[in-house]
C-alpha cells in the first residue's frame, strides 16, 4: 500500500469515529519531518482520545504499526506517528489557535469526505 492510501485509510478511520474536518497536507519537498500531515478534529478530550485509538487499532489490524504516540494522556493533541506520515487530532479550539494549515501554507490539501 502505498503511502498516500495509508494517509487516506487513517482518514476514512478518524471520519468513521466522528472526526471533523480532516484534511491531508502533502509536505513532500517542503521538509524532512514526513510526506503528510493527516490533520483532524475531535469536540471534547474523550472524542479526540477515541479517534486516536480507532485510528491506532485499525491501522495495526491492517498491519500498519505506528512508531509513537504523543498526547495521548490529556487528550487535547494526540500525534500518531508513522514514519513517512503524521497523524494530528486536535481539540476544535486547539486546531484553531495552532493553524497548521496555514504555517504549512505552501502544501497540497486534499479533503477528505466520509
Amino acid at each position: 500500500m502505498e503511502i498516500l492510501e495509508k494517509v487516506k485509510l487513517c482518514g476514512r478511520f478518524a471520519g468513521e469515529k466522528k472526526a471533523k474536518d480532516i484534511l491531508i497536507l502533502e509536505l513532500k519537498g517542503l521538509t524532512d519531518i514526513a510526506d503528510y500531515f493527516l490533520l483532524a478534529s475531535g469536540t471534547s478530550e474523550r472524542h479526540v482520545k477515541t479517534i486516536a485509538e480507532y485510528i491506532e487499532a485499525s491501522m495495526k489490524d491492517e498491519g500498519i504499526k505506528h512508531l509513537y504516540t504523543e498526547g495521548y494522556k490529556e487528550g487535547r493533541w494526540v500525534i500518531i506517528d508513522y514514519n513517512d506520515f503524521v497523524v494530528h487530532i486536535f481539540l476544535e479550539e486547539l486546531r484553531e489557535l495552532y493553524d497548521l494549515e496555514s504555517l504549512w501554507i505552501e502544501a497540497k490539501q486534499i479533503k477528505i469526505e466520509i
